[in-house]
């Protein structure tokens, strides 16, 4: 696999690059020649996080470059400010770094180095700095394309990335990596028994599908990952405001996560029987739009009753949920850009989860900490069971109380998950609101490199 262009594996001419924390710095000052010493004074270099020094060399390039940590531990992110202020050139992490650090770190400096440029006429940015990596380069190489290619999903306009197009781009990785590919589309949802699919994608001229890719060894134990894949939510016939609607693109993220996250676990080749689906809708109005108030019967003849059509993931969700526990999975992950009440819990940043499982909540947490990728658990709080009372139907897709939204969502989806399998629920943002080193604006993958790295210490 080729490298990404912020890499290369080999280079004669690397400028080192040192991580220094206040406490290291005196030392390394008294290290340097006098020039040096004096150009760190004069620009006023403290070693505070994120900073940078680059001491030049008599021929007026660059002899190293110094870059603070401040107090905060060496992680992910500690070179992600260095790749946005450097100049174009080669270098090369200096000290004595843990290979997997010194991986964390070319992982930040790649994020750090993303851009999506497919509707740029012209590239003005200037080429981005190259770090030498080493011998785990072609497994670097796959995470950062797994991460670039969640962030991509999410950040292609919605006009390029509707149910046929979020279809297109599965088969390509199942291309990749030689794992089988399917799809039901439209009225063949019904023939299949994926009623709630149907029901909330049937409005749009993009016909709804349930998009499958299968990977890995029958006698493996079995992994399924449903990924949320609504690739526009204008709300339906409970129709969003302009403002609410504006970000609607990424209501996909879901469905962008799981493929990352799949093509981490092949490129990895972990033992596992992977098993992908999405759901991937357009909730459109017209016409044919369900309503307020509609009753449909599940795959799992559950019946829900239909009180908000904008509580539409839940529902596409649900029927992939029971299907994906018809083979008794050893685990199942979704990841879904559920709920506002997430946001409003934990913020933007952080990716709300939920679990039937304490131990794999307490590892997934831990995971979250040394990625620097940050994860919060919710409680499936079974009490609130009530809010989903239909007087109709066996359940409401969404209770009328606007209090614990993503808890009442979450234990929505429980009830299509059999008690004896191990379940993660993802709710997610998966969009960076605002710019930070590391984290550009636009998609971003929340919980992905946590997640993978619960999944090596399970399986690998």
């Amino acid at each position: 696999m080729p490298l990404p262009d912020c890499f290369v594996t080999t280079s004669d001419s690397a400028v080192p690059l040192s991580i220094v924390s206040p406490d290291d710095l005196p030392a390394v000052i008294d290290g340097l020649s006098p020039p040096a010493k004096r150009w760190v004074e004069t620009r006023g270099f403290k070693a505070d996080a994120g900073e940078v020094c680059e001491l030049p060399a008599g021929d007026g390039g660059t002899e190293r470059v110094l870059i603070g940590c401040g107090e905060d531990a060496v992680d992910t992110w500690t070179l992600c400010n260095a790749v946005e202020s450097l100049p174009p050139a080669d270098y090369r992490l200096d000290g004595d770094w843990s290979p997997a650090l010194r991986h964390e770190m070319a992982v930040g400096w790649a994020l750090a180095s993303y851009r999506f440029n497919r509707y740029r006429q012209a590239d003005d940015l200037a080429a981005p700095p190259k770090l030498v990596v080493g011998g785990d380069a072609e497994l670097l190489a796959s995470e950062v394309e797994a991460l670039y290619l969640v962030r991509d999903l999410i950040n292609t306009a919605p006009n390029d990335m509707m149910p046929a197009d979020l279809a297109a781009a599965a088969a390509t990785l199942a291309g990749r990596f030689d794992a089988d590919f399917s799809e039901i589309v439209g009225d063949a949802l019904l023939e299949h028994n994926y009623p709630t699919i149907h029901m909330v994608g049937r409005a749009s001229v993009h016909a709804p599908r349930l998009i499958e890719l299968s990977w890995g060894q029958a006698d493996d134990p079995l992994l399924v990952l449903v990924g949320k894949g609504v690739c526009f939510d204008t709300g339906g016939l409970d129709l969003k405001p302009s403002n609410a609607m504006r970000l609607m693109q990424k209501d996909m993220g879901g469905a962008a996560h799981v493929l990352g996250l799949a093509a981490m676990v092949m490129a990895y080749k972990l033992p596992v029987r992977l098993r992908v689906l999405v759901p991937a809708v357009d909730n459109a109005v017209s016409g044919d739009a369900f309503r307020p108030g509609d009753v449909v019967t599940t795959r799992k003849g559950l019946t829900v009753e239909v009180d908000n059509t904008d509580a539409e993931g839940r529902l596409v969700l649900c029927d992939a949920l029971a299907d994906a526990c018809d083979d008794k999975p050893d685990l199942l992950i979704d990841f879904a850009t559920l709920t506002g009440s997430a946001r409003s819990a934990v913020g933007t940043g952080i990716a709300a989860f939920f679990s039937t499982s304490d131990e794999l909540a307490a590892t997934l947490s831990t995971h979250s900490v040394q990625k620097g990728d940050p994860v919060w658990r919710l409680p499936l709080h079974q009490p609130y069971n009530r809010m989903l009372k239909s007087r109709f139907a066996d359940l409401v897709n969404c209770a009328s109380s606007p209090y614990a939204g993503a808890i009442v969502a979450a234990l929505f989806l429980q009830r299509f998950v059999e008690e004896e399998i191990d379940w993660l629920h993802f709710d997610m943002m998966a969009w960076n609101t605002s710019r930070s080193p590391g984290r550009p604006e636009g998609g971003e993958a929340m919980g992905v490199r946590a997640m993978f790295a619960l999944l090596l210490e399970r399986y690998g």
